[in-house]
């Protein structure tokens, strides 16, 4: 093919055809340890941005002017500011020292001193070899928010990240299901997924849903992109949500952090971390246990995660790091409920056989060079191999009873219990999917910092590859209650939901954006991004007429099918920043978002798929403003607007060939409109300003939308709601601290929000049916803590203090149809020891 290799070699291209200029640059080192500091932000006395240091603790000053002095203005979140004054005209290198904070400081002043930078939880323009000029972007720093991180709450963690809509489990948060801005929540399927940059989904054009989520206690930030992100990171509609774990410790050569957690329910869980650093090796790893009965019968779970982190310095031009990520967890479902069983006891569950098993091993090597004083490259390999493994009793279409007969089932109760024969024996096989996945690829970045007119512009040119081999097969399971992930089918030959299908996927992509600076305040960022998508599925499945009657044959339909696609997404962001406190910035973007070969393929009694599904195409823009004010507040407030077509959902349809059935396909075209605002006041630097032991502060997520579909294939479908949108999302809290004590409270409110294109209303006497609207819903959350020492800490806290009841989600499928039901009030404690 004519594009293969392209992906490497536009990395040698660029590189080779870029010259290093011999400019001044500064140095920044720890007082004490005389190690480099990374991330350190340099300003000039104006306010204005010069850049941050990178891993070895050095930043060009080629945007300053040579023929005159500077005052420079130095900030780290654990330093003391520095300030000095410079002259360039002797092209010097300069070397500066930053004295670190004291270590006898208590955790609220270390805190609030964190939260006083002079940026926003905001991505800088330009970091490492990424740009985010221009970009809504959001930052979830998770050491300075207070949570219940033994469980991944992430109606916690993400409180201060606008307008998304989020799946409540109780999984012990294995899995993390977000979704915003009308996106299906479903294992954050609409978004791009990465780890420290790299792919971490099943298949990230295929079957891209994340069945492994981080642990937020091994994790340093998390951060959002929205839309703008389909040009660096790929095609999703939703954007990126990139897991940034913590880094090594750089004055150790060995620091040990243990958090054991207790909880409800019999929630037990402990994290272990090591850390350290000696000469240019340095290390990170973690191992993370769970387990937990759930609040309903049939939903315990048991996981093992470990990670593992190798850095290698070589020089401070060039460095490489190694990871390997391992997940494996099984999971008992509970099932879905009826509205009518769910106001009966919304703790019931009607399932004893349905398990969920999901092994997953991530693998990446990077390497880091560090070309000239303006040009920086990244060249990441990495790869998955992984499985899921899903079994448990559905009532299909049609199913094959314990004397092999054929059942067809007219009326499918989808809410029904286990089937059981007169002597309480389960009389029917379950239905067992298994999905492999196997995939590896390479990304390559090269950044380069240059001038136009004595304006400093930067250009980031990018490559990716991407192969993936993965297969779905769906078939008989066992007749019992355990986790038997092996297929019947010598037993259950007839069995109608038979099929087997690989599917070879493969994707080129090349991709650059450049910030052109035309003012000092003002930037236009241009971007594109090339895409050559091809993906097949190849396989068979059992024809269900052959199976009919009272002599059925077995008889296997072959269902090969490529698509092949070249796509060119263009997008343009714009930045206004008079002042280092505000910034107004707009960006739009084309997104693209390819069909699934799995979903079409997997049988799923609850709806059928239109055989002429096809690609979701649209583009995303954003407006908006942020910034400070006189350190007091700091705002980041957005309008967007958001077109879909070709949207997939699901509605009730009755042209030829369905026959009064619920359908997945292309349901038209949408239009999304928003705001979204987040606002955090600090209470303390506006009332008690001169009492360093305390912090006081609120915030206030805010996010208002409306959604309709313009055109419709369907009559039903045409000026409804778009689903999964509530018009109202208000996430808001206070915290408080003195000392060593800390405490926050947290409101979550959304308003009432459809499932299905049809706007299908909310039915409290609904008994056999899996559509309906989710109703409204508030929750109220507190957490605490209290540091004994450097050395010991406690945290607890209480889940959903009121106690009501609610559900986020109506499932078609596993873990069984109906409504999944969130937790009641739940507690928890962490005890953690650092040595």
């Amino acid at each position: 093919m004519k594009l293969k290799g392209y992906s490497f070699f536009i990395f040698f291209l660029v590189s080779i055809s870029v010259y290093a200029v011999q400019i001044a640059n500064v140095r920044v080192l720890d007082a004490d340890t005389k190690k480099p500091i990374q991330g350190v932000q340099v300003y000039t006395k104006s306010g204005k941005l010069i850049g941050q240091t990178d891993d070895t603790g050095s930043l060009s000053l080629s945007t300053l002017s040579k023929d005159s002095n500077h005052s420079l203005i130095f900030f780290e979140y654990s330093y003391k500011t520095y300030e000095i004054d410079i002259n360039l005209s002797d092209n010097s290198n300069f070397t500066i020292e930053m004295v670190p904070l004291s270590n006898v400081l208590s955790e609220v002043v270390l805190n609030y001193k964190k939260k006083q930078a002079f940026g926003l939880r905001t991505l800088k323009p330009v970091e490492g070899t990424h740009i985010y000029a221009g970009k809504k972007s959001e930052v979830v720093l998770l050491d300075q928010d207070l949570t219940n991180k033994a469980t991944n709450n992430a109606r916690q963690i993400y409180a201060k990240v606008a307008g998304l809509n989020i799946y409540d489990s109780n999984d012990g948060g294995l899995q993390l299901n977000i979704g915003g801005r009308g996106l299906d929540p479903n294992r954050t399927a609409n978004f791009n997924t990465r780890q420290n940059d790299y792919d971490i989904s099943a298949d990230v054009l295929g079957y891209p849903e994340s069945y492994y989520t981080p642990p937020t206690e091994g994790l340093e930030q998390i951060q959002v992109i929205r839309g703008a992100a389909s040009l660096q990171y790929g095609t999703q509609f939703g954007g990126l949500v990139n897991f940034v774990t913590k880094k090594p410790n750089k004055d150790k050569p060995l620091e040990i952090i243990s958090r054991s957690s207790v909880g409800s329910f019999n929630l037990f869980t402990n994290f272990t971390s090591i850390s350290g650093t000696s000469n240019k090796l340095s290390y990170y790893g973690y191992y993370n246990y769970k387990q937990g009965d759930g609040f309903r019968p049939n939903s315990g779970f048991d996981s093992k995660n470990a990670y593992a982190h190798v850095g290698y310095e070589f020089n401070q031009k060039t460095k490489i790091e190694a990871e390997v990520t391992h997940l494996n967890y099984l999971a008992q479902q509970a099932g879905g409920l009826s509205d009518v069983q769910f106001l009966q006891d919304p703790r019931q569950s009607n399932r004893t056989r349905n398990w969920f098993g999901v092994d997953w091993n991530l693998f990446n090597l990077k390497l880091n060079h560090k070309f000239s004083d303006n040009v920086n490259g990244t060249l990441s390999v990495f790869a998955l191999d992984a499985s899921r493994k899903a079994i448990g009793f559905r009532r299909a279409e049609s199913f094959v009873n314990g004397d092999g007969n054929i059942i067809l089932n007219e009326n499918p109760n989808v809410f029904g219990p286990d089937e059981t024969d007169e002597f309480g024996n389960f009389d029917f096989e379950r239905d067992l999917l298994i999905g492999t996945f196997k995939n590896f690829g390479a990304e390559a970045r090269v950044i380069t910092e240059y001038t136009i007119k004595d304006k400093p512009s930067v250009l980031l040119l990018g490559a990716k590859f991407y192969k993936a081999n993965n297969t779905s097969q769906q078939g008989p399971g066992s007749r019992g209650t355990d986790a038997d992930f092996t297929f019947k089918t010598d037993e259950f030959p007839f069995y109608p939901n038979q099929n087997n299908f690989k599917y070879p996927n493969l994707n080129l992509a090349l991709f650059g954006e450049n910030i052109f600076n035309l003012t000092d305040h003002f930037s236009v960022t241009p971007g594109f991004r090339f895409e050559y998508i091809r993906t097949e599925s190849v396989g068979e499945f059992l024809n269900r007429p052959s199976i009919q009657g009272s002599n059925p044959t077995i008889i296997f339909t072959p269902d090969n099918e490529v698509r092949e696609r070249n796509l060119l997404l263009l997008g343009v962001g714009l930045s206004y920043k008079p002042t280092s406190y505000f910034e107004s910035y707009f960006n739009f973007s084309q997104n693209y978002r390819s069909v699934t070969f799995s979903d079409i393929r997997t049988v799923n009694p609850s709806f059928a798929v239109d055989p002429g599904i096809q690609d979701e195409t649209g583009y995303t823009i954003d407006l908006g403003v942020r910034g400070t004010f006189k350190k007091k507040v700091s705002y980041d407030v957005n309008v967007f607007s958001l077109l879909y077509d070709n949207r997939l959902g699901q509605a009730f349809r009755n042209d030829p060939p369905f026959r009064a059935q619920w359908v997945r396909g292309n349901i038209g075209k949408a239009r999304i409109i928003g705001l979204e605002s987040l606002i955090q006041w600090s209470l303390k630097e506006t009332f008690f300003k001169g009492n360093d032991n305390l912090k006081l502060d609120a915030f206030s997520n805010l996010a208002l939308t409306t959604s309709e579909y313009t055109s419709s294939i369907s009559t039903s479908v045409s000026g409804n709601k778009v689903e999964f949108i509530p018009e109202v999302n208000l996430k808001t809290g206070i915290s408080f601290g003195y000392k060593n004590f800390l405490t926050s409270l947290q409101y979550t409110y959304l308003s009432e929000q459809f499932t299905d294109a049809t706007n299908s209303q909310y039915n409290p006497e609904n008994e056999d049916r899996v559509d309906g609207a989710i109703p409204s819903y508030d929750i109220l959350d507190i957490s605490a803590s209290y540091t004994f020492s450097r050395n010991i800490k406690l945290e607890a806290g209480v889940n959903n203090v009121l106690d009501n009841s609610y559900f986020t989600r109506r499932a078609t499928g596993y873990p069984g149809p109906g409504i999944i039901p969130s937790e009641p009030l739940t507690w928890y404690t962490t005890l953690q020891f650092k040595w």
